[in-house]
Parts: C-alpha cells; sequence; structure tokens
C-alpha cells in the first residue's frame, strides 16, 4: 500500500518532464534533421533519456512527432473579446503565429505528408490535433449563442447532429484558409487579412466591400 503511493507522488513529476523534453526535443530534430533522417535514439540522446523511454510511451516515430505537434496546438486559447468577429481575429492571428516557428510548420508538414500513405497516421493527426482544436469552434459559438449572434440549438436536433455538423464545418474553413495562406501561398495573415477573412465567413460574399 505504502509504495503504490509512493510511486504515484514520485513517478508523475518525473514523468511529465521526460514527456516533455522527449517532445521538445522532437521537434528539435525535425527542425535540423527533416522526418526522414530523425530516429527515435536521436530524440533520446537529445532528451537524455534512454531509447526504451520513448518505447514506454509512444510505439514509433509516427506517433511520437504527432503528439510533438499537438502539444503546441493545445497551446491556443479564445480569449473573450466580446464579439464573434473579434474572437474569430483573435484565433485566426494566433493560429497563423503558431505556424510562422519553424518546429511548428516543419512538424505539421512532415506528419501531414507522411499521413498521405498512412490511414493510422491521419486517424492519429485527428484524435491528436483536429479533435481536440474543435474546442476553440464550440466555446467560441457558445460564447456568440450567450451574446445573442447566432440562434440557439434546436432542441429537437437528434443528438446535436446540426450543431456538430457545423462544427466541423467552421474548423475546417477556419483551419483549411490559415494553413493554406500560411504554408501553401506563403503570404501574411496579418490583422487586415484577419478582419476580412471573418467579415467574409460571418457574412458570406456581399459583405465583403
Amino acid at each position: 500500500m505504502h509504495n503504490g503511493t509512493s510511486a504515484k507522488k514520485t513517478g508523475r513529476p518525473r514523468s511529465a518532464d521526460a514527456d516533455h523534453a522527449i517532445l521538445e526535443a522532437t521537434r528539435a530534430a525535425l527542425v535540423e534533421l527533416g522526418w526522414g533522417k530523425l530516429t527515435m535514439g536521436d530524440v533520446a540522446t537529445r532528451a537524455g533519456v534512454a531509447k526504451t523511454t520513448l518505447y514506454r510511451r509512444w510505439a514509433g516515430k509516427n506517433e511520437l512527432v504527432v503528439d510533438a505537434v499537438a502539444v503546441l496546438f493545445d497551446e491556443l486559447e479564445l480569449p473573450d473579446r466580446g464579439s464573434l468577429q473579434a474572437d474569430i481575429e483573435d484565433v485566426v492571428l494566433q493560429f497563423a503565429a503558431l505556424l510562422a516557428l519553424p518546429e511548428a510548420r516543419t512538424a505539421l508538414m512532415a506528419v501531414v505528408a507522411e499521413s498521405t500513405s498512412d490511414d493510422a497516421l491521419r486517424q492519429r493527426i485527428r484524435e491528436a490535433i483536429v479533435d481536440r482544436q474543435k474546442r476553440l469552434v464550440v466555446l467560441g459559438r457558445r460564447r456568440a449563442q450567450e451574446r445573442g449572434e447566432l440562434p440557439p440549438d434546436e432542441p429537437q436536433d437528434p443528438a446535436g447532429t446540426d450543431a456538430t455538423t457545423q462544427i466541423d464545418l467552421i474548423f475546417d474553413v477556419i483551419a483549411g484558409a490559415v494553413v493554406h495562406r500560411t504554408l501553401v501561398s506563403g503570404e501574411p495573415v496579418d490583422p487586415t487579412w484577419a478582419r476580412t477573412f471573418t467579415t467574409l465567413l460571418l457574412g458570406g460574399l456581399a459583405a465583403i466591400r
């Protein structure tokens, strides 16, 4: 009983510290080496842990790199700016700033490219990054409904099907536009672009002057 309690008290902090060091080392290795040359052994050396420590947590490189990217996206926040327009503009600028980081840009492009021929990796990206970040849409949508900017969900909708579809679409539109502009077109996402994009999102083409 005593041994089990002690293990819980001392084990978790060490585990959390090791995880942080490993994920940080993974992002650094991606920037320096790229996907093809990155190995579990290299990450272990950079993080100062045994390779067996990595394999106790991750089955292989794919899972490790996805989690290293996911923790960056978990840092995105949605402060209440007082309106849906302002909330969206804020998260768009945050997202673009994150994608401008070499470790985020390199890691994201690497895992997305690799996932085109790996269904399991694509599923892990969806679960660890995409589905987790839909929390921002859920929060922003709920705030907008509370302000009266969006209509409330219809109570008769079975299991919130319509709400789920809308949340998925909003996420796809915002994430798709920002990723394309920053990583494909290589154009800046500045406050002016964020404002114009958000106006288009909320009001449609007729809202653009």
